[in-house]
């Protein structure tokens, strides 16, 4: 395994690296300035169009899709184990920076939902826009009336009737829905209940503005709504008509497509957490040098120092999985990936919130305030640990996969590493 980074890899991260230090770090106190100007909008601010703009220029633009991606010449055409240490800079801000680059969630998963599944007309159609940045999207899965942590479970029905599907069912938590330049909805529902158990689930793409859909409210996480970028919104479909052209692949192929998002989406997320660590790791040292307790700086304190050392081990082993486990994702594919997929997202946003808990702890009152960013990035860090399935059905699956095991490690020819998981069955958001 090689995880030096090649002369793309160089070439781009420096790149990126000016960007966040020029750009977007000074748009930070500009986008809060014109959040607490504008408190009922739920679109993106000035600054962040103008960082788009010369994120573009730039050429930093869609570089989470992978090679082969049929997206023509709008970006893209970074492997994954490139990508990571573009996205890991990306979460040093990533309020701004992934969303300057057209590289947030939930736009990158639906976009690569698109590029795999959709057919040439609703690439035309609803594709294009998300890649030029025109448009927005939302996933639509999660349910508050059901456990969605078992993705079966989804309720919302999809009922064929001619030439359409009526759409029937309540989602929440669809990131991003509330921004007016969100125009397409991907919805999971289930068109064959009597089917096996995963081949009961299939997509739709539903326009925002069809007759029947009603954005009923945005959702906070841990107090923090997100308007920013469109929030999280709970939505009604009742008795809601597209074409049946709008369906997504085939029925009852909803939980694959879904798990094909989910593997990058993963990574993704744990790559960007850990830049937000070392953000966190920046302000204490920060916070350390600077603060006196006790006759002395912080930094004089043992507990600090140690809190620091053990934060860097985190750091610096979690960074080896994840450029692993995007060499695999490269090399094998993510089905023989899984297992490593499943684990980092169990031990990276983990990690990174002890890391974050920790920097809290330092900066006292301070850091559970609004005046630094702690808080909101332990917000958002603690949410991933449900986000894309929660850790218990993650850490469920990889029990599973180890219980099969048959091989004694000792037979076991080539590197020691774990052999692939099944599919996990956790809620795909």
């Amino acid at each position: 395994m090689d995880f030096a980074p090649d002369a793309t890899t160089r070439q781009i991260t420096d790149q990126v690296r000016d960007f966040v230090q020029s750009e977007v770090l000074p748009a930070e106190p500009v986008l809060a300035e014109q959040l607490a100007a504008t408190p009922g909008v739920w679109s993106f601010r000035p600054v962040v169009r103008h960082l788009q703009a010369t994120a573009r220029e730039r050429g930093l633009w869609n570089l989470f899709l992978p090679p082969g991606a049929p997206v023509g010449a709008r970006g893209g055409g970074l492997t994954n184990l490139q990508y990571a240490p573009v996205a890991e800079l990306t979460g040093y801000s990533p309020k701004l920076a992934p969303v300057a680059m057209n590289c947030a969630a939930p736009d990158t998963g639906n976009m690569e939902l698109l590029a795999h599944f959709a057919t040439p007309e609703q690439r035309e159609r609803w594709l294009d826009p998300l890649l030029d940045g025109a448009q927005r999207s939302a996933f639509c899965m999660t349910e508050p009336a059901v456990a969605s942590s078992d993705a079966t479970n989804i309720a919302t029905r999809l009922v064929r009737d001619g030439d359409e599907y009526v759409i029937s069912g309540r989602k929440w938590f669809a990131t991003g829905a509330m921004n007016p330049d969100c125009g397409l909805l991907i919805v999971m529902g289930k068109t064959d209940p009597e089917a096996p158990r995963h081949r009961q689930q299939s997509m739709v793409l539903v326009p925002r503005d069809t007759p029947g859909v009603t954005v009923v409210r945005g959702l906070s996480v841990f107090g923090y709504d997100d308007r920013d970028h469109g929030g999280h919104a709970e939505i009604v479909f009742d008795d809601v008509r597209v074409p049946a052209a709008n369906l997504l692949g085939g029925e009852g192929e909803g939980f694959a497509m879904a798990q094909a998002r989910l593997g990058p989406g993963r990574i993704h997320h744990c790559m960007r957490a850990l830049g937000t660590a070392e953000r966190a790791m920046d302000l204490v040292r920060e916070r350390a040098a600077e603060r006196v307790a006790f006759g002395g700086p912080l930094a004089d304190q043992g507990v600090v120092r140690e809190w620091l050392a053990t934060a860097r081990i985190e750091i610096e082993s979690l960074r080896l999985l994840v450029l692993k486990t995007a060499w695999l994702m490269d090399t094998v594919g993510n089905k023989a990936a899984m297992t490593e997929i499943q684990a980092i997202k169990i031990a990276v946003p983990r990690a990174v919130g002890q890391i974050l808990d920790r920097a809290v702890q330092v900066f006292g009152a301070a850091g559970v305030s609004g005046d630094h960013p702690l808080a909101e990035l332990f917000a958002g860090v603690r949410t991933l640990r449900l986000a894309d399935g929660p850790d218990e059905v993650h850490l469920a699956s990889l029990g599973r996969a180890e219980l099969r095991r048959r091989t004694p490690f000792l037979d076991r020819p080539g590197p020691a590493r774990p052999a692939p998981s099944t599919p996990l069955e956790g809620d795909p958001t």
